[in-house]
């Protein structure tokens, strides 16, 4: 009767979302985001005055940095899998603070280019991937749901360290904006990730005599192919989306637009939450590869909607929503299609591969782009883009077609 009392309790424990635990990271990826990616927009002019750089060179070195930092991400996902994505993530914080107090004393060019890539890994560390990972190694069954969760509240990381950022700057230098980031990764981030990393070793030992694992719905024969293809239909959302965002205000000044910039701009953020919202409270027993065709539709959906409809304001809009939405609910699926599809064995590791593809192609988009804009003019450059998103809605396609001969009953069982 006892062992069954257990066996019945660590049953209930495994369905239930560790909250304290999303929550936890909730807070550490808001500070991770908005110190690590969302304010340097706001410092960069500073900073380029500081080193005698025009800004482009600046932004230049940010692409590097992302370029390298996605040259790194498939180690740091094995690093995941091999001593766990807390304790990575505690290395991730430690880095970051260092990284940022580095950069914000940085003497020359080189000291500064280095402290970015520095930063740009510690971020790879720290965010989405890593964090997706822990909530896997922690219940791999409700690890769906666990994400969903979190991206709801880290999608509120622009909404608050923008204004922050910008509130800081009016009385800071760059460098000292830096170092409170710094102290805010050292001070706030790093313990909570050793406090997540440890854990109550009996918690963890009731739900890992239960459920250990997650199995995959792709049968191992398909897995290569299927891998190949999901990360194809990632990287090409990711392309789309740095690549609109980045250029956002040239692309809309040189439809006509350029006045609705800063509206276009408010309405971006709340749409990423409000996707994620909706998909929480209405799309619990949707499949994950589902979620994903609908998150390719839309970001292309959203480009189209701007080309087609400019100059006019209403089609500025309703471009910043839906292209929104669809970027909120790639966050998501990100995270849930690799379980998803693979389940929860070696899931830092694709996860790593699968941010190396996607920040490398963000590091590439925006010369790509603006090298279309100069070349073929901003009319058939935004056309092309949407083009090579319509082939992510393909690719989502294609796997879902290999789900299609999977027994219903056991495909049920599996998208919880």
């Amino acid at each position: 009767m006892a062992s069954r009392f257990w066996i019945a309790k660590a049953s209930a424990l495994s369905e239930r979302v560790p909250l304290p635990a999303v929550l936890a990271l909730g807070l550490t990826q808001i500070i991770g985001y908005g110190t690590l990616y969302y304010s340097f927009s706001i410092l960069a002019p500073d900073m380029a005055t500081q080193f005698a750089w025009s800004r482009e060179w600046v932004f230049g070195a940010l692409s590097a940095a992302l370029l390298v930092g996605g040259l790194t991400a498939p180690w740091l996902g094995v690093l995941f899998d091999k001593i766990g994505a807390g304790r990575a993530m505690t290395i991730g914080s430690f880095v970051a603070a260092l990284a940022l107090t580095v950069c914000a004393f940085a003497p020359n060019k080189a000291v500064y280019v280095v402290a970015l890539i520095a930063i740009e890994v510690a971020a790879n560390l720290v965010q989405y991937g890593a964090a997706f990972a822990l909530l896997v190694q922690l219940r791999p069954q409700v690890a769906s749901r666990s994400i969903t969760y979190l991206t709801l509240i880290a999608g509120f990381a622009s909404t608050i360290f923008w204004p922050v950022t910008t509130a800081l700057h009016a009385y800071l230098s760059w460098q000292s904006v830096y170092l409170v980031f710094a102290a805010l990764n050292l001070f706030i981030c790093l313990p909570t990730h050793a406090w997540l990393s440890l854990g109550p070793t009996t918690f963890r030992a009731v739900v890992s005599t239960t459920s250990p694992r997650l199995e995959g719905m792709l049968p191992p024969s398909q897995r290569r192919i299927g891998f190949a293809v999901m990360v194809t239909g990632f990287s090409l959302m990711s392309l789309v989306s740095s690549a609109v965002l980045v250029h956002l205000v040239p692309l809309l000044s040189g439809l006509g637009l350029g006045a609705t910039a800063a509206l276009v701009g408010t309405l971006f953020g709340p749409s990423q939450v409000a996707s994620r919202l909706i998909n929480m409270v209405f799309g619990k027993n949707l499949p994950a590869v589902h979620l994903a065709v609908i998150a390719a539709m839309l970001i292309p959906g959203g480009v189209l909607v701007l080309l087609l409809s400019a100059p006019s304001v209403a089609g500025a809009m309703l471009f910043a929503v839906i292209f929104g939405m669809g970027n909120g609910l790639l966050s998501i699926v990100s995270g849930t299609l690799p379980l998803h599809l693979f389940g929860s064995d070696g899931y830092g590791k694709l996860q790593g591969k699968t941010m190396a593809a996607r920040l490398i192609l963000s590091a590439l988009a925006p010369f790509v782009l603006a090298f279309a804009m100069a070349k073929i003019g901003i009319a058939l450059s935004l056309g092309l883009v949407a083009l090579l998103g319509g082939l992510a809605i393909l690719s989502f396609g294609f796997i879902a077609a290999l789900l299609r001969p999977l027994p219903a009953q056991n495909y049920s069982n599996q998208i919880q």
